[in-house]
Order: C-alpha cells, then sequence, then structure tokens
C-alpha cells in the first residue's frame, strides 16, 4: 500500500506540524508540507491541515487540484481552535476532482492564544498514532 503525507500551517506554534509529525511517526513516513507534489499515485493520503477563516488555506486546495489524478483516498487529519473540523471543507474541494475522502478522520482541539491551551497535548497525539494505525489495518 502506497501511503503518504502531507500538511500545511501558517502557524508558528505548531499544532499541525506536531499532528502531521505524530502521523509520520506512526507510520515511519516522511510528512511533507503540500508544497510538495506526490511523485506517484498513493493509495492513502494522510492530509494534516487546519482551520483558516472557517475553512482550509488556499494552498491544500491548490495542491489536491494539482495531485488530483494521484489521489485514491484521503484522510483528513485536523486540529482547530473553535473545535470546528475541516473536513466538509476537504470534501467541498475534493469533489471537484473525484477524489474520495474517508469518513474516518481525526480531530482534536488546537491551542490558540489563551484557547485550548497546550493542546494538542501528549493523550491527542497518542489517540492520533493510534487512529492512524487502525485506519492503514
Amino acid at each position: 500500500m502506497n501511503i503518504e503525507i502531507r500538511y500545511f500551517t501558517k502557524s508558528k506554534k505548531g499544532n499541525t506540524y506536531k499532528l502531521a509529525s505524530a502521523v509520520s511517526e506512526a507510520l515511519n513516513i516522511e510528512a511533507k508540507t503540500v508544497e510538495n507534489d506526490l511523485e506517484e499515485k498513493v493509495d492513502i493520503l494522510f492530509l494534516v491541515n487546519a482551520m483558516y477563516a472557517a475553512t482550509i488555506d488556499k494552498e491544500v486546495k491548490m495542491f489536491l487540484e494539482r495531485n488530483k489524478d494521484k489521489i485514491s483516498l484521503i484522510v483528513n487529519v485536523n486540529s482547530a481552535a473553535t473545535g470546528k473540523s475541516t473536513i466538509k471543507a476537504v470534501k467541498k474541494c475534493a469533489d471537484k476532482y473525484n477524489i474520495k475522502v474517508s469518513e474516518k478522520e481525526y480531530h482534536t482541539v488546537g491551542s490558540w492564544l489563551a484557547l485550548n491551551k497546550n493542546r494538542p497535548n501528549q493523550d491527542d497525539i497518542n489517540r492520533l498514532k493510534e487512529f492512524v494505525l487502525k485506519v492503514i489495518e
């Protein structure tokens, strides 16, 4: 099974990077930014992202457009200070390119300013690693 990890973050705090790193550790696969296009078709793309202005960032959208013919399935992994998942926005974009999005996703709250201080925490990271391993079973 060919699996890749791509992530996008604007934040200097690193919540999304922490999640991408956890997926990387669980799978022993390098997590790369969405600036890095896929080299070949993948069975599963773990797409690690965050909510920006109530949607996913344009960089994520452009990555999906550029790589639409190389993605069989997206597994969404995300965090948001508000608690709102990005899966609807990912599905909306993926639907344009006929990319399937798994109903299984990992979502957790992330810290931002005074909200959800120290999240994602180690429990969140451990749950994510368990989730990732279950997805690829």
